[in-house]
């Protein structure tokens, strides 16, 4: 297994200064830092390439995480958006290629957070989804990213895939009408899993060999080891379906800013939110992680 962080722990905005944080994750011991596309379509050509060698320098694989607004929303009822989705994600990918990363992760079949003001069309956005998928895998393809990863996310963040069971079979339905998409894979996390799953354990099963990046947290959103989520009962499973791909831990526990107003972290979650407190849990769990989920 690879692990790694997000580099939202730290920050309060949806950017950063990716080269501190790879250096970070890289003194903490971490295989990965994964950061947000959001981002990368202002990048010059130039910080694409020092970023790039940077995670090289350090011996870190970068991976992105996107939400997408609402204008890229590749299930859109509105066929421009959809349109337009499509090409912010080829050119997504082609910076991604730039700066050596191929794995995404997200509500990439969506949008996020979902508007429930508006009407919800799930039937609808589910078929339009798998459409706009099979096209984004195929075009990913081609810039060698290796994995779109198809975040199943909890019902108050999205309402198109909210188990292990229908990512799986959103996937399928993917492949099944774009036979080169094979770079689509279900993406799960500790967090929404806490929250849909009837087991956790067996929602990891559910999506055994369609698994293709996995996430890591407490329910209450803590850096993992730090409050109840059944850790054994991950562990087996994930070791049952011979998983041995990357694992992220995305935890959030500080305050304001549109990451917090996003996440919904309206207090402190834990008692001392400096930088090397940060530090220092980020690096406990680590530990905490490798043991519990390769020993």
């Amino acid at each position: 297994m690879q692990h790694g962080i997000y580099y939202a722990y730290w920050e309060r905005e949806w950017d950063g200064d990716y080269k501190y944080y790879i250096k970070k994750a890289a003194a903490l011991g971490f295989d990965i830092l994964e950061i947000a596309a959001g981002p990368l379509p202002e990048y010059t050509k130039n910080q694409m390439k020092e970023l790039r060698q940077c995670a090289k320098e350090h011996g870190v694989r970068l991976t992105v995480g996107y939400g997408p607004a609402p204008e890229n929303n590749i299930a859109s009822p509105d066929a421009a958006v959809r349109a337009h989705a499509l090409e912010f994600y080829k050119a997504l990918f082609e910076r991604m290629e730039k700066i050596g990363s191929d794995l995404i992760g997200g509500a990439l079949y969506s949008c996020w957070p979902i508007d429930y003001h508006e009407l919800i069309d799930k039937k609808g956005d589910w078929e339009r989804g798998i459409e706009g998928i099979a096209k984004m895998g195929k075009a990913a393809a081609q810039y060698g990213i290796q994995t779109l990863g198809l975040e199943c996310l909890n019902r108050f963040e999205n309402h198109v895939i909210n188990t292990a069971k229908e990512g799986a079979q959103f996937v399928k339905n993917v492949r099944e009408l774009e036979k080169e998409a094979v770079n689509v894979k279900v993406m799960l996390d500790t967090f929404h899993m806490n929250i849909e799953e009837e087991s956790i354990g067996n929602a990891i099963r559910t999506a055994g060999e369609l698994l293709g990046h996995f996430h890591t947290g407490e329910c209450n959103r803590m850096v993992p080891g730090a409050g109840r989520m059944p850790w054994k009962e991950i562990s087996d499973a994930l070791k049952e379906i011979h998983y041995s791909g990357t694992v992220v831990m995305e935890p959030f526990v500080i305050p304001g800013g549109q990451v917090g107003k996003d996440i919904r972290i309206w207090r402190e979650i834990v008692p001392d939110i400096s930088e090397n407190a940060l530090d220092g849990d980020a690096k406990r769990a680590l530990e905490f992680q490798r043991r519990i989920l390769e020993t």
